[in-house]
């Protein structure tokens, strides 16, 4: 029973940080776009109807339905009750239900974040053990320069590059859009590579500090050969600030799949965020933000129970 405890505080946190979140996200999602310039009835019926049959009957007509003629306090009003009640009600553009639009495009979000996590760790792990391994020499000094080149560039603009090389010169890959795992690539690279910038460097100071240790000395001298030593001892240990600040890369990773979705043309959350801004979707840019935001806030649950079973005295405390 002690020993869920600190399983159940924990899932007991991030509950409340989760309400908290929900209220601040649609708070502030809210407030910003109802400051927005412009009529979002005008807006709304465009992106029904289109902008050749939108006129100022339609407008009207859209600002009765969906009542955007009431006090803003209103609005919010209705948009936390049914929140209450799990429901994030239906797009002012589309009429479908919001949580049914993020659940087919949270997959696809999903699906991209993993494929840059992962081509973060196959780029940052085995080059940041072999800085760590030997500080200072040539592995170590190289790293830390591409390091400092690609953190330096925005993730639109190494997308663009990457389609200009891959897709356009080299006719490897295809550009935008989601028909198969090819198209995963350049997406997940362009989003792995602004990761693995930064935890290259995080895995080669682990590695460093735990070969100065003196539990590694203690390895060699007891007569563990220099390899069982690395991969039973320094790897597991050195692991635990890496995980630790891969929590700290998701607010990256989340902001960056907007922008990386908006650049591939990738159905995902982020890509839908952005139309639902510019069609003045009041309901779809809530629930997005919020689910954003709560994922977040689920990131750093996993983070937390996975550091726990990495390190034995994080239990024993």
């Amino acid at each position: 029973m002690t020993t869920l405890k600190p399983f159940v505080a924990a899932l007991a946190q991030r509950g409340l940080q989760a309400v908290v979140v929900a209220l601040v996200v649609g708070l502030i999602s809210f407030a910003m776009m109802s400051a927005l310039p412009g009529d979002a009835a005008y807006k709304i019926a465009a992106g029904r109807y289109g902008y050749d049959m939108m006129d100022s009957a339609a407008a009207e007509a859209v600002r009765a339905e969906l009542g955007l003629d009431r006090h803003w306090s209103a609005q919010l009003y209705s948009w936390l009750s049914a929140l209450a009640h799990l429901d994030l009600g239906r797009s002012l553009v589309y009429g479908t239900p919001v949580i049914d639009e993020i659940r087919t495009q949270l997959g696809y979000t999903l699906l991209l974040a993993a494929g840059a996590v992962v081509a973060s760790v196959l780029i940052a792990v085995p080059v940041g053990v072999a800085a760590g391994l030997r500080p200072d020499g040539i592995v170590d000094r190289v790293s830390l320069a591409i390091s400092v080149f690609f953190r330096a560039i925005p993730a639109f603009a190494l997308g663009v590059v990457l389609v200009l090389v891959f897709a356009v010169q080299l006719d490897l890959f295809p550009v935008a859009g989601f028909r198969g795992i090819e198209h995963l690539v350049l997406p997940s690279l362009t989003l792995g590579l602004g990761l693995a910038a930064v935890s290259n460097r995080v895995v080669r100071d682990s590695v460093q500090e735990a070969m100065r240790s003196e539990w590694r000395l203690f390895a060699r001298t007891k007569g563990l050969s220099a390899r069982l030593t690395v991969t039973r001892h320094v790897l597991r240990n050195a692991s635990l600030p890496v995980v630790t600040y891969v929590g700290v890369q998701m607010a990256y990773l989340i902001e960056g799949v907007v922008i990386v979705e908006s650049v591939f043309a990738w159905p995902g959350i982020g890509h839908a965020l952005v139309h639902a801004i510019f069609g003045r979707d009041i309901a779809m840019v809530q629930g997005t933000a919020l689910t954003l935001g709560l994922l977040y806030v689920a990131l750093n649950l996993m983070i937390d129970l996975t550091c726990r079973g990495i390190d034995p005295r994080t239990r024993a405390a």
